[in-house]
């Protein structure tokens, strides 16, 4: 199990980098940032509570 948790904590670090990268390269930087905090989510606490508060900011706006 730790290595599927060093995987997991592998793989969301490198998309949030890469979709940081993409911000100003070509590519879906945002959606790539967004699949790595949920891939972080699940083993880091601080990328759970930005998961929870873009959830919360999303529904939000849906209510408009």
């Amino acid at each position: 199990m730790q290595i599927a948790r060093m995987a997991r904590i592998a793989t969301g670090s490198t998309l949030v980098v890469a979709g940081t990268a993409m911000l100003v390269l070509p590519g879906p930087g945002v959606l790539t940032i967004a699949a790595g905090v949920h891939l972080l989510s699940r083993d880091v606490p601080v990328a759970a509570r930005v998961k929870a508060w873009s959830q919360r900011k999303l529904a939000e706006r849906r209510e408009k």
